[in-house]
């Protein structure tokens, strides 16, 4: 097996502004592995608040560890992710794109999509929201309006968050998530989700710091509005304790390491009576091709990265008012067609 990667500079079509910071690109790795004839393309996508995501470590690391990576002998997705898991520990993101590229090429080597192999390709799945991130109120209403969306997943996080939902309610009938990327206070999310309830949201992310398992103990009893952990579960050890704190965990792959563990974590969720999310960092069509694949499984999706991005990488996925079309190709079922910045 031989491995290839690509770093991108994919621009997005408006400056992306979450809780966190704006950014205008977003920096991701794209890998590819290839036996025979067979190549299988995998993405993890850069994110400033997990360091080990940035595109210099991932490539060194991929650079020191290529042999490594390239001698096991592959037959078998789930344990190429787990002789990664000990070859690179730790490395999540780096991980996912190699486990997501495992999966490509095993669909490939076997002719047959994910979801088919799976026994999961006749299944309808949720449709996908669309991100607004966070801006003046008057051009978040526009960004809305120029992408007539049936779900919308807001970005806030700042001091006048309610004046700036209220002042959306009155633009769109549609349904409304909120994602707070950690930035409320206890305080603050007692006197908004009530009053959130009352426009009409359906779920809330993240309302609280990752650690502040006593605040999400007292929303959660509030018992108004579905609460999904994002920042709080990274991987499958923080399943089970979310199910105290949250009414559902928000699954994204690159954050857990892959499609391998994320099945996984899809399993224990349901498990332990936990709504399921399947969540993007902005990733390609390659990135958001993996995601396809799983949501039916899913009860809720966000997987609108390549509607958010100016560049992609890759074609075989397509959007029709929410709801996520494949290809039925084999593997992720896309086409790598890369805007290459560099490659090795």
């Amino acid at each position: 097996m031989q491995v290839r990667y690509w770093t991108h500079q994919l621009k997005f079509r408006y400056p992306f502004t979450i809780s966190k910071g704006t950014k205008t690109h977003q920096p991701t790795l794209i890998v590819e592995l290839s036996l025979g004839n067979w190549k299988g393309y995998g993405e993890a996508p850069s994110i400033s608040y997990y360091p080990e995501s940035s595109l210099e470590k991932m490539t060194a690391l991929l650079e020191s560890k290529k042999l490594g990576i390239e001698k096991f002998a592959f037959t078998d997705p789930e344990r190429y992710w787990h002789y990664l898991h000990h070859l690179i520990p730790g490395s999540n993101f780096l991980i996912a794109a190699l486990d997501i590229a495992g999966w490509d090429l095993f669909g490939k080597m076997k002719n047959k999509s994910l979801q088919s192999i799976w026994g999961i390709s006749n299944q309808e799945g949720p449709k996908t929201d669309y991100t607004i991130g966070i801006d003046a109120a008057a051009i978040m209403a526009i960004k809305m309006q120029e992408r007539d969306w049936p779900i919308y997943k807001i970005k806030v996080g700042t001091p006048d968050d309610l004046n700036l939902l209220s002042f959306l309610r009155t633009k769109s009938d549609k349904l409304f998530r909120v994602d707070a990327n950690a930035g409320w206070t206890l305080d603050e999310a007692l006197v908004l989700i009530p009053k959130l309830k009352e426009l009409g949201v359906e779920l809330i992310e993240q309302p609280l710091a990752k650690d502040n398992w006593e605040g999400m103990r007292i929303l959660k009893e509030m018992n108004l509005i579905p609460l999904f952990a994002d920042e709080s579960c990274v991987t499958e050890k923080d399943v089970a304790k979310c199910a105290h704190y949250f009414n559902g965990i928000n699954i994204k792959l690159t954050k857990c390491g892959g499609i391998t563990p994320a099945k996984r974590m899809i399993s224990e969720a349901r498990s332990l009576g936990l709504q399921v999310m399947l969540g993007s960092m902005n990733e390609s069509t390659i990135g958001s091709a993996a995601l396809a694949q799983l949501h039916p499984l899913a009860d809720a999706l966000d997987m609108d990265g390549p509607l958010l991005l100016e560049q992609d990488v890759a074609t075989g996925l397509q959007f029709d008012n929410g709801r996520v079309m494949l290809s039925n190709q084999a593997g992720l079922g896309i086409h790598f067609t890369g805007v290459i910045n560099s490659e090795h």
